[in-house]
């Protein structure tokens, strides 16, 4: 699956640390492994679209959302907590629904 990292500082720092590997874990229609970086939150916030990517703070990890949450108050994904969005993916719903808790993920840097 291809991302795209936004210019944050939040973004900045976490593609500065790739690769990065790590384990899966499901919420709902959220994906989200931790990874060795400890930020701050910057414009944290609720509002997330189906195909953001998130760093979650409070929990040091990397969130992808491609649907409901357990957490949604209507059709869009919603975080257990802020999240600062760092990026935006491609990937289907149906591809990231197969993925299971538990599986391991690997995040590459194919910077032009």
């Amino acid at each position: 699956m291809k991302a795209n990292f936004n210019k944050s500082a939040s973004a900045q720092v976490i593609t500065a640390a790739l690769p990065i590997q790590s384990v899966v874990n499901r919420w709902g229609d959220e994906i989200y492994f931790e990874i060795p970086v400890k930020l701050p939150s910057e414009d944290a916030t609720f509002d997330l679209k189906v195909g953001d990517i998130g760093y979650w703070p409070e929990g040091a990890c990397l969130c992808l959302f491609f649907g409901k949450t357990p957490a949604s108050i209507d059709e869009r994904p919603r975080p257990a907590s802020e999240v600062n969005i760092v990026g935006t993916f491609s990937a289907s719903p149906e591809t990231l629904r197969k993925l299971k808790s538990g599986t391991k993920v690997q995040v590459l840097c194919y910077c032009e």
